[in-house]
């Protein structure tokens, strides 16, 4: 990680001081310049990675707006499909007019961002963004043949579901390579709801094909569970990274009386046996019911993005603040007057960690570090010291607000192993690791690794047959 490297560097930069102190060959003025200018350009790194973060974010705020857009034009495109273009003609053209604008505002950014060489980006990212653009460009032949009635409901949520899907791996590549705790927690919090939202938006879809269609199957709703069990558990972890607010708004929707019909509607699914008859007017209400509680998604979305782009400003203003002043304390301490006594370096401070097994014991019997005579070197040390702390502390902290995501690769990775050894479809090898993780009573993510650890041991044989033991 970078805070890591960036740690790394400032301990050889104290080592590098240590060595110029002891040597008579270097004048005590070149070297505290040296290690001040080493101590202002790791705080300048620090400033422009973060300017780096405030960008990704507003990617994530623009690609979650289409995101959005495409996921209601997909439920409208389902009903309209599913009646023969009998039901919701006028708002399937209304919605397309705003899922293309907000796709222009997401292509002007991301060639003002990233094509115009302003602000650097990983290829990771860079690679998903590609990815997306590609399948955005191939949207307008979609929806000509949604126009012509060519497509089938079911092919063209899966069109649309593979768009939203690419989308969202530039979210998630963006939390992935975020650097700041503070950031990462609102990313890995908004990440995990617009997922869960994309799984409401899917069961929207669903639904709506079924109630189009005048039944559901046992294949149907066997679905439309899993994707229930999948916004549970995304959810969880939103709930574990969100701010309070937020929990208590989400709370609130879960709450409100159209949700309570949407269950309702989905316990009424649930209910119906192979094929058995329904009114197909119940699609629009199924519809209008799952759009109100993705709606209210939405608005707790755009007040988490608005947040996401208050806290990464917040997070540059202060490290620019920190670097003004870096800059004013050396200033001030050039012009006090230096005393000739042995300065605190990482040779001589028993807190930094070197000989092994010698704990935090001060073998050279010198007196703490804090009683040590300051002076311009120790002082310069001291600022550095801290400067490692802030690193050392940022993180700590990010592993923590990383471990979801480290879990979502583990996870996914594992599921490809199934898939590709155990000839099973995404949804069947998800729910046989879950099945797993059940009975031995273990977290999912645990399950994840233990099967990683066997592929990556031996192959599992090909073709086993689906109860095969994970």
């Amino acid at each position: 990680m970078a805070v890591t490297v960036e740690c790394k560097l400032l301990y050889v930069l104290i080592e590098m001081h240590c060595f110029h102190q002891s040597s008579g060959r270097i004048a005590m003025s070149h070297q505290s310049q040296d290690a001040e200018q080493f101590l202002l350009a790791a705080k300048r790194a620090e400033i422009r990675a973060l300017r780096e973060l405030a960008a990704s974010c507003e990617l994530v705020t623009a690609v979650s707006e289409l995101i959005h857009q495409l996921q209601r034009e997909r439920g409208i495109s389902n009903i309209f499909l599913a009646s023969d273009g009998q039901r919701f003609a006028q708002q399937r053209g209304e919605q397309i007019g705003l899922a293309q604008s907000s796709e222009m505002q997401l292509r002007q950014l991301l060639h003002d961002r990233y094509l115009g060489a302003v602000h650097s980006a990983g290829m990771r990212l860079l690679n998903c963004i590609s990815f997306s653009v590609q399948g955005l460009d191939n949207l307008a032949e979609l929806r000509d043949q949604v126009d012509r009635l060519a497509i089938s409901p079911l092919e063209s949520t899966r069109a649309y579901s593979r768009l939203i899907a690419g989308l969202l791996s530039v979210v998630f590549e963006a939390a992935d390579v975020a650097d700041d705790p503070a950031v990462t927690r609102i990313l890995v919090a908004l990440f995990n709801f617009m997922q869960a939202k994309e799984y409401a938006g899917q069961e929207r879809a669903w639904g709506a094909m079924g109630f189009a269609g005048s039944h559901f199957d046992a294949a149907l709703n066997e679905r439309l569970s899993h994707l229930v069990e999948g916004q549970r558990c995304n959810l969880d972890v939103f709930l574990e990274f969100a701010g309070d607010d937020e929990r208590s708004r989400w709370q609130a929707v879960e709450d409100s009386q159209s949700v309570g019909d949407l269950n309702r509607l989905r316990e009424l699914i649930q209910r119906l046996g192979e094929g058995e008859p329904i009114t197909s007017e119940l699609s629009e209400v199924w519809y209008d019911l799952a759009t109100d509680r993705i709606d209210c998604m939405h608005g707790l979305e755009d007040s988490m993005a608005t947040r996401l782009l208050a806290v990464s400003g917040a997070r540059v203003a202060d490290a620019e603040a920190e670097l003004k002043d870096h800059r004013a304390r050396l200033q001030a301490l050039k012009a006090a007057t230096e005393p000739a006594a042995s300065p605190l370096t990482m040779l001589f401070d028993p807190e930094v960690p070197g000989l092994y097994g010698a704990g935090q014991r001060n073998a050279a019997g010198l007196p703490p570090a804090q009683s040590l005579t300051p002076n311009l070197a120790r002082s310069i040390y001291d600022l550095i010291r801290g400067q490692v702390a802030h690193i050392k502390r940022m993180s700590d902290e990010l592993n923590d607000a990383r471990r979801a995501l480290t879990e979502r690769k583990q996870i996914e990775r594992a599921k490809g192993i199934l898939m590709r050894n155990l000839g099973l479809c995404e949804e069947k090898a998800y729910k046989k690791m879950q099945r797993r993780a059940m009975e031995m009573n273990v977290r999912l993510a645990e399950v994840a690794v233990r099967i990683i650890d066997i592929g990556d041991r031996k192959q599992i044989p090909a073709q086993q047959p689906e109860h095969a033991e994970a």
